[in-house]
């Protein structure tokens, strides 16, 4: 497949390497040289240094005969014009475009983006990812990281293991006997900061990262398993009244009543304007570092503090001094991916990588026919895939035992009609099938060609 990437920042630089690594044809185009060269030096693809709305760029990017082109740049206008150009000029069949402003979202413009008007096939929104993240972190207080898979029917759980798991030094196979009615598995785990997929003879240690899939309903008794209080967080101050923190208000102001927030903002229009916006949500004007604020918030009695401000340094810092302060749960908004390594020593419960985010979300739409999801684990060091098993699939119609998965990859859950199934051996997989993967980065494209959907890109 031949690809054009518009923006080699961080999320065009992740999508590039994803889709270079699988032997694509891939070219990223900036305005930017360095950002080029940088793309051009470390990843297997080509490089113009342009804008990616100017049709001799994309010409000069082989627009001609590309299949698909990604529009990621910092700029939402830059994206869509890319689009309506390679559409326009040079027919490309499929074009996916990052817009980031709120007003191109809205239901009311939604016809904007047709065919015969803004020819944009699929738009991500960074915020509107981000905030559904959030807010998963939200419901799973005791989870360092989460994806959402089969329609919300399973979730993705990364958990910090520490000595008071009652499972520690258990093999992961006497694990799936003793609980055998848990839908869950334990599908990667990380430990001295490498991550590797979790086979039947593994034992669990304090300080393990484990991955985990597990089925909503039985997501309480899994983490009880691994010691972890599934409690969930009704009293929660919010850092940040831009677009995603508005958004993560917005959703707990119309859910249960039992949740409530308070949001502090110092941009005083946008608190004003977040004050019109929410219901039942208090709005607090000031600097959520001040410790005189935090505290008319709260603080002492909530069960939770998310900083989702566009600068991560305040984000940490708020989280760090909440958390001295006695704050339960803490979450931090990064986008730097360099100081995730700091989460630990800083004693930060959990992150929100909007980047990692963004690029999950991409992926899901640029994988080949069947894969309907794609989650990106750690620095694209794994992928949790969800796709279809077709009646062409080589794994259709056998039993898991009798599937040549890689070594290195993991068969998280079965979805058979509206039921999660956990695998065992003699499970038969099935045409109309979804299942949900793990795989090392290495073994992404032999999982994919198991599922036989490279015949149809769309």
């Amino acid at each position: 497949m031949k690809v054009i990437v518009c923006g080699a920042g961080q999320v065009g630089w992740q999508i590039a390497r994803h889709l270079a690594t699988e032997n694509n044809d891939v070219t990223v185009v900036d305005s930017n040289a360095a950002l080029v060269r940088r793309a051009t030096d470390t990843l297997d693809v080509g490089g113009i240094t342009g804008f990616a709305s100017h049709p001799d760029v994309l010409e000069q990017a082989g627009a001609r005969d590309a299949d698909m082109i990604i529009a990621a740049t910092f700029a939402d206008e830059v994206n869509m014009v890319a689009c309506q150009v390679a559409h326009s000029v040079f027919s490309v069949p499929r074009k996916i475009a990052r817009l980031r402003a709120q007003s191109y979202l809205s239901p009311e413009w939604s016809d904007l983006f047709r065919r015969d008007h803004m020819p944009i096939d699929v738009i991500i929104s960074p915020e509107r990812e981000v905030a559904d993240s959030a807010l998963r972190r939200l419901n799973a207080q005791a989870a360092f990281e989460t994806g959402s898979f089969l329609d919300g029917k399973l979730m993705l759980m990364g958990i910090t293991l520490d000595e008071n798991c009652p499972v520690l030094k258990t093999p992961l196979r006497q694990l799936t006997e003793l609980f055998s009615t848990l839908r869950a598995i334990v599908v990667a785990i990380r430990r001295g900061g490498k991550l590797h997929a979790a086979y039947a003879d593994d034992q669990l240690y304090d300080g393990d990262q484990v991955y985990l899939t597990v089925a909503v309903e039985d997501q309480a008794r899994a983490l009880e398993i691994f010691g972890k209080s599934s409690r969930r967080a009704e009293r929660i101050i919010l850092i940040g009244a831009g677009n995603v923190g508005l958004t993560v208000a917005n959703h707990i102001d119309k859910g249960d009543k039992r949740v409530r927030a308070k949001i502090i903002e110092r941009d005083r229009a946008r608190a004003e304007k977040a004050a019109d916006a929410l219901d039942r949500t208090i709005v607090l004007h000031g600097d959520g570092l001040d410790m005189d604020l935090l505290e008319e918030a709260n603080l002492s009695s909530c069960d939770a503090l998310i900083a989702l401000t566009d600068d991560d340094k305040t984000n940490l810092l708020t989280c760090t001094r909440a958390k001295a302060a006695g704050c339960p749960m803490v979450i931090a908004l990064v986008n730097d991916a360099s100081l995730m390594q700091l989460m630990e020593p800083l004693g930060i419960d959990a992150y929100i990588n909007p980047r990692a985010t963004t690029v999950s979300s991409i992926l899901r739409h640029v994988r080949h026919g069947r894969v309907r999801a794609v989650y990106s684990i750690g620095d694209a060091e794994a992928e949790v895939m969800e796709a279809h098993v077709l009646g062409t699939s080589s794994i259709a119609g056998k039993r898991v035992r009798d599937c040549d998965f890689p070594e290195r990859s993991i068969l998280g859950a079965v979805l058979k009609g509206d039921t999660v199934v956990i695998p065992r051996g003699d499970t038969v997989l099935q045409e109309g099938d979804i299942l949900v993967v793990f795989a090392m980065a290495a073994d992404v494209r032999r999982v994919e060609q198991m599922f036989r959907v490279a015949v149809d890109y769309f």
